[in-house]
């Protein structure tokens, strides 16, 4: 009997260092990283935080390291164009990609499918850099950017967005390869989403009559709407701190496009292309600025889009 009470005190001790080891590994990964994270980012930003000030560095477009004038809002303008282009190339293929994998594919060819769409987001970003660069910026410099601008360049306001010399390395391709690396985040986040449809809904529409597309469009839609936006959310983060094929295909000019066709920087091309040349105390600190306006964009973007996937999830869970 004293074995059996040793083995259950000793069991009980290994459940409760466990349960420790875990709750201060999500304490410290979930809380106290991103607070140290935070705090060394602001110390070392502070000093161009108090020579040029948060309004001011965010809304110039100086960057002069020679002279020392630093501001953010070319880079920052640059991280939101390419951001939102790639959402807005990505999300309708994600959502078409989700509506396939869940009610259109034979279910022999759906871990065929949902494999294939997976293996994109195992692909290195340096290697979509390469491809972009190699593979996408020629055909688009040659083919594509002229094309468009044969089409569209002489029609009102549309023609503005493909003014320029098309070379390929620009806002346009940017945006196609960073929406390219999004879709499989989005996508699975999408399809989640709408596995968590109740059947019996989907179910009881068929029985009034509704067809397959007019169960998707008026049921899963729908109810899935607050999970569909927080996975584009989610991937609007993704895309916020992808550098390597950005870095490759932005053509680093520190200037806000007025078209599609031109050369721009992002925060994070910024940082790794300039941290190495960083010779003096308030260009490094402009450059520790910017990581910091990345970091909080980020952590905001990210908790939104995980409130509302827990929103969606408790209110159709079953």
């Amino acid at each position: 009997m004293s074995n059996v009470n040793s083995a259950l005190k000793r069991a009980k001790l290994l459940e409760y260092i466990f349960r420790a080891v875990l709750g201060f590994s999500a304490l410290f990964i979930g809380i106290i990283l991103p607070i140290i994270i935070l705090i060394i980012l602001y110390k070392e930003a502070s000093l161009a935080i108090d020579k040029f000030g948060v309004i001011n560095f965010i809304t110039s477009t100086d960057w002069d390291p020679v002279a020392g004038k630093f501001g953010g809002l070319a880079p920052l303008v640059g991280t939101l164009i390419a951001t939102l282009l790639a959402t807005l190339i990505a999300a309708p293929i994600s959502m078409g990609i989700a509506i396939f994998l869940t009610e259109l594919s034979p279910n022999k060819l759906k871990p065929i499918f949902s494999t294939a769409i997976e293996l994109l987001a195992a692909i290195p970003s340096i290697i979509y850099g390469m491809w972009g660069l190699f593979v996408v910026a020629p055909l688009f410099g040659e083919k594509v950017e002229p094309w468009l601008q044969d089409k569209l360049g002489s029609v009102p306001v549309i023609g503005k967005l493909f003014e320029g010399s098309p070379t390929g390395i620009d806002v346009l391709t940017t945006s196609l390869v960073l929406a390219i690396m999004i879709i499989p985040f989005m996508s699975s986040v999408v399809k989640d989403a709408f596995n968590m449809v109740p059947p019996i809904m989907k179910e009881s529409a068929y029985a009034l009559g509704a067809t397959k597309w007019e169960v998707i469009k008026q049921v899963m839609i729908p109810i899935t709407a607050s999970g569909i936006a927080g996975g584009l959310i989610l991937s609007v983060g993704r895309a916020l701190g992808e550098t390597m094929a950005v870095t490759f295909l932005a053509g680093n000019v520190n200037q806000i496009p007025k078209s599609l066709l031109d050369p721009f920087t992002t925060i994070t091309v910024a940082l790794a292309n300039q941290f190495t040349e960083a010779d003096t105390d308030i260009y490094l600190s402009s450059l520790y600025f910017l990581a910091l306006i990345l970091f909080i964009m980020s952590f905001v973007i990210l908790y939104l889009s995980k409130l509302m996937l827990l929103q969606s999830e408790k209110k159709w869970k079953v």
